[in-house]
């Protein structure tokens, strides 16, 4: 899974986070709880940040002004590590009576913990809630599955194109309208500056691939439910995959040393001034600040295969939902709305730079924050998320993707035959 787009990036530009293996998810009872109280003590886990006290501060607000409108009402929040999340969260579907009511969860877990019967529907609550109806299309579809919604997205976020402004400048080029231009453009940059990639890379870099395949028209996996299956080996799939393998080489980002690189990888590589461009996130703006382009690099949306259009970019973030077991189901989803409401995403994103998921709240937070403008164009656009099926988890984990590209530009493999290859087990994994 990619855990929260922001909170992988957070602990960012630093780790990677881990995912959850097919078939390893334990049994759970499947029962919902019988007793829905109106007083008592409500238990919520959040997950920590690297830097943990702006959110502490956002969200004590929103819990104090939770309990003001509940009176009997105490709530407890504790902040798990981000890289033991599947285990406590899972142990806590098979132990209701040391489970939280309410949980933050990355969204790429939605479809997994639904099968695992630990999350509750929320539909009708998330339908009535004024607040929902302005919720961003690709982040409601990561609280959806089987047409049921388990919980509030929290924040979101995608990717975009960095590109140095100086180098830009020095070079006489223009900012690239199209992905061929992008290539074109890295290709002239390494030209004149051996010394930088012309665009960072990675082999590892699954979310920084997927725009190139989405933009050819192509899908991960065609399907719904229990009943997906692989679509990396359409053609039009196959043309996106060989755009982005296409950047691998001397010409570019040599493989043997990018077809190892992360998305972390890529970024760092930017944020220290050895490329001249980079698909890096809103989450990877403190990085730049922090590293030596500060003040000499721009953002624009990742341009599609025509001028004019934007390659759909995966919507990572996190969500906020309601466990089955809760005995306080009417105070967990009320509970749910204050830490997911627009009041505390405006908050966040002022103390943590969280991309609102709601579009009136992200247009504010543009107006604040301009560098948030082309990642906004790129979420308007249109963007991606990847099969809500149960097992997307552990095809993540087991690096399918990954080792699909990193064959492909190692030259182990053709494209079709990798493609083929990922397909397989993708498929043995969704019919798990």
């Amino acid at each position: 899974m990619q855990l929260s787009a922001r909170t992988a990036a957070r602990a960012a530009a630093l780790a990677l986070a881990l995912g959850t293996a097919v078939g390893c998810a334990p049994s759970t009872s499947g029962g919902g709880a019988k007793e829905d109280s109106k007083t008592g003590t409500l238990r919520v886990w959040l997950f920590q940040e690297v830097n943990n006290k702006p959110k502490e501060e956002v969200v004590r607000k929103a819990v104090a002004d939770f309990e003001a409108a509940h009176k009997g009402t105490k709530v407890d929040v504790d902040y798990i590590p981000v890289d033991t999340r599947a285990q406590r969260i899972k142990a806590a579907f098979n132990d209701p009576k040391s489970a939280p009511d309410v949980i933050e969860y990355g969204n790429t877990d939605t479809a997994g913990y639904v099968k695992d019967g630990g999350l509750a529907d929320v539909s009708q609550e998330f339908g009535a809630w004024k607040d929902a109806k302005d919720t961003d299309p690709a982040a409601k579809q990561s609280v959806t599955v089987d047409g049921k919604v388990y919980g509030a997205p929290l924040f979101v976020g995608v990717r975009a194109l960095y590109y140095r402004t100086d180098v830009f400048k020095d070079l006489g080029l223009t900012v690239p309208t199209t992905l061929e231009e992008v290539a074109t453009t890295a290709r002239k940059i390494r030209a004149e500056r051996p010394e930088l990639y012309g665009i960072s890379v990675g082999g590892a870099y699954t979310y920084g691939a997927l725009p190139f395949l989405w933009a050819h028209g192509g899908e991960l996996a065609t399907g719904k439910g229990d009943a997906y299956t692989a679509a990396v080996d359409s053609p039009k799939a196959q043309a996106g995959i060989k755009a982005y393998a296409d950047l691998f080489g001397d010409a570019n980002c040599p493989a043997a040393k990018c077809a190892e690189m992360g998305g972390n990888d890529s970024v760092a590589a930017f944020a220290a001034g050895k490329a001249g461009m980079t698909i890096g996130g809103d989450f990877s703006h403190q990085a730049m600040e922090d590293g030596k382009v500060k003040g000499k690099y721009a953002v624009v949306p990742l341009p599609g295969t025509t001028k004019g259009s934007i390659a759909p970019a995966f919507a990572g973030g996190n969500n906020v939902g309601v466990l089955k077991s809760s005995s306080h189901r009417t105070l967990a989803v009320d509970l749910m709305k204050s830490l997911a409401g627009k009041d505390t995403q405006r908050r966040l994103f002022d103390a943590m730079g969280f991309l609102p998921t709601y579009g009136d709240v992200r247009a504010e937070a543009a107006k604040k924050q301009p560098f948030v403008q082309p990642f906004v164009r790129t979420l308007e656009a249109g963007a991606k998320f990847v099969p809500a099926s149960p097992a997307w988890g552990g095809i993540d984990s087991s690096l399918v993707l990954p080792t699909m590209y990193q064959e492909i530009v190692s030259g182990r493999k053709d494209v079709a035959t990798a493609s083929g290859d990922a397909a397989k087990k993708m498929n043995e994994a969704f019919k798990k």
